[in-house]
């Protein structure tokens, strides 16, 4: 199993398709930063990233300091950083005023329809929330805005066709329809994902270009299908069948630590999942992540998320329970 899968299949995500939009030229709407809307979208969450897709028409997407971005049908992008940004038939077009953003959410997936009465163009809007520390793992080195089209993927078809059939149900009074939403948003970013990867070139840098790389994405996928073992850099140096030197600096340039300091890392993002996501006593997630003793773990994960694992363990369950009420 390759990296990307490892890393998605040990950590929790939560998905969500939370707007479903048709506008009419001319239109602009307005989706403030990730960072100020994540309370409403995913109460609790530590870090959201924000998606569209183009199912039907086109459009421009608008960032501050950057060119205006055209898309068409088909096209998925997201916004690594979190970054507000307009969505528009033209560039130009002032943001709509009415609702706020609350009442718009208040029903999932809110349904929006307006515009100048034009061309016609039909949007989904929906995140993924997960833990911080994951999302600066996968999203490191990206730029602002991440644009693909997944009607150039085998599963595109698939995807949208999925897509229209989750919306319907979510509006019907059938059960299930908003869990089938949620995880069709988790597999559309995934997706978007992959596709880039694949339109990655030589100059780009971050965890996902790592992972593409012959050399280094050996490494990662050794380190991620087997993190308790007592790795050195001379045995994943062979695992990669590459040279120690070559390996630390290719590892280095591409996923921005050294392969060490980046199995630490990433043992102690599974150890946190495991805190917050079971019940299982410190010293058998210890030794699930590579630690002989607990006192060895303790002090890694207090170096990593600034306090001792059991009392991280008790903030964070406090914290979903304030999530959770009204």
């Amino acid at each position: 199993m390759d990296a990307l899968s490892e890393t998605l299949r040990v950590v929790r995500l939560v998905g969500a398709i939370f707007i479903h939009a048709r506008f009419t030229a001319p239109w602009c709407y307005q989706s403030p930063r990730a960072d100020t809307v994540a309370p409403l979208l995913e109460p609790g969450a530590e870090r959201v990233v924000i998606f569209h897709l183009v199912t039907e028409g086109g459009c421009f997407v608008e960032m501050p300091d950057q060119p205006p971005v055209q898309l068409r049908a088909g096209d998925a992008v997201l916004f690594p950083q979190g970054g507000a940004h307009r969505m528009a038939s033209a560039p130009g077009v002032p943001p709509a005023t009415g609702g706020r953003l609350a009442e718009v959410l208040a029903r999932r997936p809110g349904h929006l329809v307006y515009g100048g009465g034009g061309a016609r163009t039909r949007l989904v809007c929906g995140y993924l929330a997960c833990d911080a520390r994951l999302a600066t793992l996968l999203l490191q080195g990206l730029p602002p805005l991440v644009r693909v089209n997944v009607r150039g993927s085998s599963a595109g078809a698939w995807l949208e066709a999925s897509v229209r059939y989750a919306l319907a149900e979510a509006r019907s009074p059938r059960p299930g329809g908003a869990g089938v939403l949620s995880k069709l948003a988790e597999v559309l970013f995934i997706e978007v994902l992959r596709l880039y990867m694949n339109e990655q070139d030589d100059s780009r840098t971050g965890w996902l270009a790592g992972v593409g790389d012959r050399v280094v994405g050996a490494a990662l996928k050794a380190l991620h299908k087997d993190p308790a073992h007592a790795w050195t850099l001379d045995e994943l140096a062979r695992t990669a069948d590459t040279s120690r030197s070559v390996l630390a600096e290719r590892f280095q340039h591409l996923v921005g630590s050294a392969p060490m300091q980046y199995l630490t890392q990433w043992r102690m993002l599974l150890a946190a999942n495991l805190l917050s996501g079971s019940n299982a006593p410190l010293g058998r997630i210890a030794e699930d992540v590579g630690y002989q003793t607990d006192t060895a773990f303790s002090r890694a994960f207090r170096r990593e998320y600034g306090e001792p694992p059991a009392t991280w363990r008790r903030g964070q369950a406090l914290r979903r329970q304030a999530a959770s009420l009204p």
